[in-house]
């Protein structure tokens, strides 16, 4: 079983995730895409993230209806910062005949040397980075951080679909429409749980 590990901190969930994992599911043939919610993201400590039960309630009404995606809590439900080896040590856990494949944006990949525990991540998977707009990759780069790295990593092309978390949260902030840039179901989730409103 082929299984791609999609993390994030979903905050929202957009159609660019979504067209991603689906990009990459038909180019590498994938089982599954598991969507993984970060429970306390290490890397965006510098900024208030929304409560992980609501980002965790927008994946799966995201994933609802695709038979190849799934959402789950792990990272939630494990304390401290969510660190992407720990998940993958746990996933092999549940899951010991699978093949792990994590899936990230090309901005992410090239900052993968900054991760923890970088050298164990590629050990426990291998990576495919998808391009996204105005970013771009040398593998040499990569393998100068991690030491073979670009064995265990491909690039694929994805849709060049530019939509940020940031700027969904600022248009639902100052009431502007968010249509089209997420699922109507999670638009609908957002406006029912009034998220990403000024705070008084």
């Amino acid at each position: 079983m082929r299984i791609g590990v999609f993390g994030g901190t979903f905050d929202p969930i957009h159609l660019g995730h979504l067209i991603v994992a689906e990009d990459a599911r038909a180019a590498l043939e994938l089982d599954m895409v598991l969507f993984i919610p970060a429970g306390q993201p290490w890397f965006k400590s510098y900024r208030q993230i929304t409560d992980a039960h609501h980002r965790l309630a927008m994946v799966r009404l995201a994933v609802e209806g695709n038979p190849y995606f799934d959402a789950t809590d792990i990272e939630i439900r494990r304390t401290g910062p969510s660190y992407t080896v720990d998940t993958l040590a746990e996933l092999r856990g549940q899951h010991p005949d699978a093949e792990f494949i994590v899936i990230l944006g090309v901005d992410a990949l090239r900052e993968i040397d900054r991760w923890h525990r970088p050298r164990k991540l590629f050990e426990l998977a291998s990576v495919v980075g998808m391009a996204r707009p105005g970013a771009s990759l040398d593998p040499s780069v990569l393998n100068a951080a991690i030491p073979g790295a670009s064995s265990r990593m491909r690039l694929l092309d994805s849709a060049q679909i530019d939509i940020s978390g940031t700027d969904i949260r600022q248009r639902a902030s100052e009431g502007r429409s968010i249509r089209y840039r997420v699922p109507a179901t999670v638009e609908q989730y957002i406006h029912d749980n009034l998220l990403y409103l000024p705070t008084a």
